[in-house]
Order: C-alpha cells, then structure tokens, then sequence
C-alpha cells in the first residue's frame, strides 16, 4: 500500500473527503432550518394545512435592545385577511372585501415590524422632523415645498406642508409632514411618492380627499417601524385602489 493508505481502497485523502461532504451537508441542513425562522410555517390558502415538509427549528430567543423577539412564531400570521379569492380555483387572485388601502392586502401589504422607531448607531430616531433636527435644511437653490398645497391625483388639495421629515443616518428627505384641508391633524407623505414643482406638491397614488385616511403616529416628532410601514402601504395601495379603474384591465 502506499504512503498515506488505509487499506487497499481507503487513503488519509479518500477519508477527509468523505468527512469534508458530511460537514458540507450539516451545513446546508443547518443554514437552510435557521432560514426557515422567519415566514414559516406555510399554510395553505385555506389555512388548514401545511405546505412544505422541510423541518420547522424550535423557537430561538433574541435578545434585543427593545425587548425579547422569540421565532419561529407558529400563531404570528394568524390575523384574519380582508380579502377572498377572485375564483374557486387554487391560485386565484385575492379581491379586497374591505378598505384595501388600509386593511393590508394587494399592493398595500405591510409587514408586522416593530412598534418602534428605527435608531442610529447613538440610540437616536433616524427619522426626525427638521424641526427637530435643526442642523438639516433644505440645500440653497433647491425647492423648499414647506407652504406649498399637496395635490392628489384629482387635482384637489388635500393638505399643505409643514415640515420635512429626514433621515440623518442617510442625509435624505423620507417624508413631507402635511397639514390636512381641515386642519384636523397633521399626516406624512413618503417623498417616493411625490413631485415637488414651485406651485406645489403632486401625488399621483391618491386622490385629495384620501390624505384623511392616511394612517397617523402615535408621537408628534417620531415615526415607528411599524407606522412607516402603515404609511407607505397606504400609498402603494392607492396606486391600485385609489380609483376603481386603476385596477381595471387597461384593454
């Protein structure tokens, strides 16, 4: 036999081989059950069963700056959905049965993220109105749209800014504070969803009279996770659902 040989069929090489695959395959069952922590399990359209047989891991606990997050959550996605299937099908699309701009469904699904504002390296909200944030402003030369009418897709005002909320971890303007036609509260505007001209503010994703049911904060001068996600699903779901003809075939 030669150097390194372990019998006749088996060398030092043959075996670290064999070893480096069953390493390499724990791996990939490891890494792959971890990932099934978030999103899983996976339910039928029904609700009465499980898609997939891949193995769920036990609940892991993680330890966070704003209290304990335990996954997989088995009852997380539990919530009722106000929507049905277009058809009876598997498959079908679902049809909104309620508000659809604020029940959750379509293109104004929002994910359940933490109630809380996002933070900086420091512990401070990332997103602050410059009224707060005093060493932010608008650059010289550029359009300041505090005072300017915000329209809707109709052409009708529903607000005028007040304030610019904006991210100090990115330098960038995330929302415009708007203050409604009545004066009743104070509502944000994401600024993907705007275009700011000299004579005004333009959002095509809803109509003037639908900045009322923009989904508020619980605080003046802070925004949580969860509450941006509320917001923007309420725009992208005025994409869709502003207008009963926006989702209407185009032909």
């Amino acid at each position: 036999m030669g150097t390194g040989a372990i019998t006749q069929s088996i060398d030092v090489a043959q075996l670290v081989l064999y070893l480096f695959w069953i390493f390499f395959a724990g791996l990939i069952y490891y890494l792959v059950r971890e990932n099934h922590r978030e999103g899983y399990p996976m339910k039928t359209e029904s609700g009465r069963g499980v898609i997939g047989g891949w193995p769920v891991p036990e609940p892991k606990t993680f330890k966070t700056v704003h209290g304990d997050v335990v996954v997989p959550q088995a009852d997380k996605d539990d919530v009722p959905l106000a929507a049905a299937p277009a058809h009876r099908w598997a498959g079908a699309p679902l049809v909104p049965t309620g508000d659809p701009m604020r029940d959750g469904v379509g293109a104004g699904a929002w994910t359940p993220r933490a109630d809380h504002p996002d933070t900086d390296y420091e512990g401070l909200p990332k997103i602050q109105p410059v009224r707060v944030a005093t060493d932010f402003g608008v650059e010289r030369g550029s359009i300041d749209p505090r005072g300017l009418p915000v329209m809707g897709a109709d052409g009708v005002s529903g607000g005028t800014v007040v304030d610019l909320w904006i991210d100090i971890s990115e330098n960038l303007f995330r929302y415009l504070e708007v203050k409604l036609a009545d004066g009743s509260r104070n509502v944000l505007v994401p600024m993907n969803f705007t275009k700011v001209r000299r004579n005004g503010v333009e959002v095509k994703a809803i109509l003037g009279g639908q900045f009322a049911g923009v989904p508020g904060t619980r605080e003046r001068d802070t925004v949580t996770m969860l509450e941006e996600e509320k917001i923007q699903a309420y725009y992208g779901g005025g994409t869709l659902y502003a207008e009963a003809s926006r989702s209407e075939p185009l032909l």
